[in-house]
């Protein structure tokens, strides 16, 4: 389509216009058996896996943000990764529950709006992507401003694959140039089924405020604590290499480090010798001032490796440092390094035990952070149940790096880049989000009374396999998409030449069919 203002007026049209071809894609697509939708699944992955490499690279130039190696496993994660992970699970054929007497019939959520942020921007768009077509919903991605470039070709890329897989055209669709009137159009529209928020808070609750159904995640701060029974040389090497991960990007990475006294000064060796920087009061104060100017972080750190930060604080470190960690004394607000980071710089803090510790961990995460993430290192299972028990979070790894173990790389998690964090974080979502988030089922329940039988379902399903392409979305004769003068009247000839059966009135049939598309058209006028 060709390029189209999209500012505050022109906005509400733009939305309208991908929603309602995102709305025609789901309707058909909502119709295909589970082989069509395996099939269509494994070839967006494979695409995705075979440009993983690509779209680490080009993220990390247009942002500025991580790691290009980094990128790559988390790109190849969400792609032939999440295949792996849910092979064999079924999103699209009716569920028989013999024992209930409950037949379950999945009903897909129909147009997914996806938000993409800048840190882990491919990685997200693939995730989300992939979801979506397992479940057989549309997806209309709204890239970052910063990371849009990556972003919208990623999707067109898979929107391709999908199309020639044979799904629907329009079933993936990605905003070129995104605006805030753009997304705030296209959040707010009817046709968007649901909205699956990842960025800042501002966004997330930008989201919960459209009207539509929304499932955001609320902001990391992830507490970690090391006691006296871990293994310090393996928490060392863990510490660093989670921290450095992506730089950090992750809203999975450890925040603050809280960690016993007994076992602090070893502990603090064996980072240094994993790569990290451990300050002096004097230096640490040079980070704060330079990361917290007037209380907020600086943005120009997000993602930037640690010796480029030491440098620009004045910080004197060798070049190959991997971590910068910060010591402080008291867990308050106040206190600037008690706060996200989203960069290889860590607070840590010295506690007489691991009762303390806790009590330390769970008013970080009071701080910022709630029903996000947290991790241990720890061989003691009374410690680790109660710091989980009393930290407000909804994932507690153990005995690995947080930023792969609570996104569920490292971890056996549902592999994820939407970390939901429920009630406490003010998140519809409680888990990481997975597949069976975007969908709902029907439940056909019979008279439990055993006297009333229910009869047989096993094999029966409403889709059916879609062996011929399905008919190309309608577009208007001036758009340059439509490859054809009129093509309305090409719909027309394409979809008669297909179903039109000896006898019929031709006629008849060609004028019913163009009412039916003028129907569909007429919506795009919408807002």
């Amino acid at each position: 389509m060709a390029d189209q203002p999209n500012g505050p007026v022109a906005a509400p049209a733009q939305a309208g216009h991908m929603l309602e071809r995102a709305r025609w894609a789901a309707r058909s697509f909502a119709t295909y058996s589970q082989g069509d939708v395996d099939r269509i699944v494994r070839a967006v992955a494979e695409v995705a896996h075979a440009n993983a490499q690509k779209y680490a690279e080009w993220a990390v130039a247009e942002t500025g943000f991580g790691v290009v190696e980094h990128k790559v496993r988390k790109n190849q994660a969400c792609s032939r990764g999440l295949l792996d992970t849910y092979a064999g699970q079924d999103f699209v054929t009716p569920h028989v529950r013999l024992d209930d007497k409950i037949v379950e019939v999945p009903r897909p959520a129909g147009v997914v709006l996806a938000l993409t942020p800048s840190t882990n921007p491919v990685a997200t768009v693939f995730f989300k992507v992939i979801l979506a077509l397992m479940t057989r919903n549309a997806v209309v991605v709204s890239p970052h401003p910063m990371a849009k470039e990556c972003c919208h070709d990623a999707a067109q890329l898979l929107a391709r694959a999908a199309v020639e897989a044979g799904a629907p055209d329009g079933i993936v669709q990605c905003v070129a140039e995104p605006t805030i009137p753009l997304v705030e159009a296209l959040m707010g529209d009817e046709r968007t089924n649901v909205i699956l928020a990842t960025g800042g808070t501002g966004v997330v609750r930008a989201a919960y405020g459209s009207g539509n159904p929304a499932i955001g995640v609320g902001p990391g701060n992830v507490p970690v604590l090391v006691d006296a029974s871990a293994d310090i040389r393996s928490a060392a090497q863990r510490l660093v290499e989670s921290k450095a991960f992506d730089n950090s990007v992750l809203c999975t990475n450890e925040s603050v480090l809280v960690v016993e006294e007994s076992v602090a000064d070893r502990l603090v060796r064996e980072m240094e010798r994993a790569g990290a920087a451990v300050l002096g009061p004097d230096d640490a104060q040079r980070l704060r001032d330079y990361m917290f100017p007037y209380g907020r972080l600086n943005v120009d750190v997000v993602g930037k490796d640690a010796s480029w930060i030491a440098q620009q604080a004045g910080v004197r470190v060798g070049p190959r440092t991997k971590v910068l960690v910060a010591p402080f004394d008291v867990a308050v607000p106040e206190e600037p390094l008690t706060h996200e980071k989203l960069s290889p710089v860590l607070g840590m803090i010295r506690v007489p035990d691991a009762v303390t510790g806790i009590a330390t961990a769970r008013a970080i995460v009071r701080i910022a952070g709630a029903g996000h993430s947290a991790a241990i290192h720890s061989t003691d299972p009374a410690t680790v149940m109660r710091y989980a028990a009393d930290v407000p979070v909804l994932r507690v790894s153990v005995n690995v790096g947080n930023s792969t173990g609570s996104s569920g790389l490292d971890t056996n998690l549902a592999p994820t880049m939407t970390i939901g964090t429920g009630f406490v974080g003010r998140s519809a979502l409680g888990e990481n989000l997975q597949p069976k988030h975007l969908v709902n089922w029907t439940r056909i329940a019979y008279n439990s009374d055993p006297a009333e039988a229910m009869p047989a379902y096993a094999g029966l399903s409403p889709w059916r396999d879609h062996h011929d392409p399905v008919p190309a979305y309608p577009l208007a004769s001036n758009d340059d998409r439509a490859g054809a003068p009129f093509a309305v009247d090409a719909l027309v000839d394409r979809i008669g030449a297909r179903t039109t059966t000896a006898g019929a009135d031709d006629a008849a049939f060609r004028e019913q069919v163009r009412r039916l598309v003028v129907e569909e058209l007429s919506h795009l006028i919408k807002g």
